[in-house]
């Protein structure tokens, strides 16, 4: 890490947990783990009159005309609006694309809202929706339909963005973590942790000998290879807010099985280990905008990993763990010692305004 004039704060990368009772809402009920999750089932599922324990997945799959359709929504407030490797407007049309492949529907329509801070230069508004229509064409996807509203100076951060999609899920394509069985094989698609990092880098001024740029991509091609060589997936899943962790835990409460990682099997870049062990982060629960995570049937895992690799998201596709029958509902990682830690659901959030 090179010199800067102003030092970093190591105390504002990491959002503690607090007292689970507390009134009000902080920074850790958006993390995408443990207080996410409460929040949801707790105060927002009730309110709508909906059952307190809900599917709570990416996206919704509905049936329509005969048709399933995976439907989705997430809205997106990252800090700093464009960072190494991508921008907000990237992030809102992969996020929800990303979300929608992973029900194995590829994505057909976006709808999009942008809300904006009063002053905000009209040049930052013309970048971010050239990133976002550029991202759009990218991903094979139309913008539709969309909303304007501005606040108040000083109500917001420049520019947020809401995007909801829809996409049909092709017949023989069931994915969901209810289908996970002891013996699946647990499969990356590529390295962890990078677009994490990556944001870290660019809020804080930290800069590192080695360049780290997000990881953003759409992911819908790199499902249709996988699916290609069989619809029998099982699971699929991008682990963004909460990282790794927080998706193979999720997987896990609701599958009921255990699961297994080979901690020294998941692929974490040099310079991200390195940003990480200098800052006390695990890698395993930095953010990622660009990668997924497949339970995948033994049978079919060579072939699957086969078709990851010849794609250009996949290359770097590997073989972490497989799930299991002990401690159901539990993520644990065999060390490279050949020790085992449990790998918890995530409490807060160890980089706030990732996406």
């Amino acid at each position: 890490m090179s010199d800067t004039t102003a030092r970093p704060d190591p105390l504002s990368w990491t959002c503690p947990a607090p007292v689970r009772d507390r009134p009000r809402v902080v920074m850790g009920h958006g993390g995408g783990g443990a207080m996410s999750a409460e929040l949801i089932e707790q105060v927002v599922l009730p309110g709508l009159g909906g059952p307190v324990r809900a599917a709570l997945t990416d996206s919704a799959v509905v049936e329509l005309g005969g048709a399933r359709i995976a439907f989705s929504t997430d809205s997106f407030v990252v800090r700093p609006l464009f960072f190494p490797g991508g921008s907000i407007g990237d992030l809102a049309v992969n996020g929800t694309v990303n979300d929608l492949a992973m029900s194995g529907a590829r994505a057909a329509f976006l709808s999009c809202g942008l809300i904006l801070e009063e002053g905000v230069e009209l040049d930052t508004v013309s970048r971010v929706a050239e990133a976002l229509g550029a991202a759009a064409r990218a991903a094979g996807v139309r913008v539709v339909t969309g909303d304007t509203k501005v606040v108040e100076s000083g109500h917001g951060d420049g520019v947020y963005i809401n995007t909801s999609g829809i996409g049909l899920i092709p017949a023989g394509v069931d994915l969901r973590p209810e289908r996970v069985t002891p013996g699946d094989v647990v499969v990356v698609s590529g390295a962890i942790g990078v677009h994490g990092v990556a944001i870290m880098s660019e809020r804080e001024n930290l800069r590192f000998e080695t360049g780290i740029e997000s990881d953003c991509a759409a992911l819908g091609g790199l499902v249709d290879a996988m699916l290609s060589v069989t619809p029998d997936l099982h699971v699929l899943r991008d682990p963004t807010r909460g990282g790794l962790a927080a998706s193979l835990n999720e997987i896990a409460a609701a599958s009921g099985c255990g699961v297994v990682v080979r901690e020294r099997s998941v692929p974490v870049p040099q310079p991200v280990a390195g940003a990480c062990a200098m800052l006390g982060l695990d890698p395993m629960y930095v953010a990622n905008e660009g990668k997924l995570v497949a339970f995948v049937p033994r049978e079919h895992a060579d072939a699957v990993l086969a078709a990851m690799r010849a794609h250009p998201l996949g290359r770097e596709a590997a073989v972490i763990g497989e799930a299991v029958t002990d401690h159901p509902g539990m993520v644990v990682a065999r060390t490279g010692l050949g020790g085992t830690r449990v790998v918890d659901m995530p409490m807060g959030e160890q980089l706030p305004r990732i996406c």
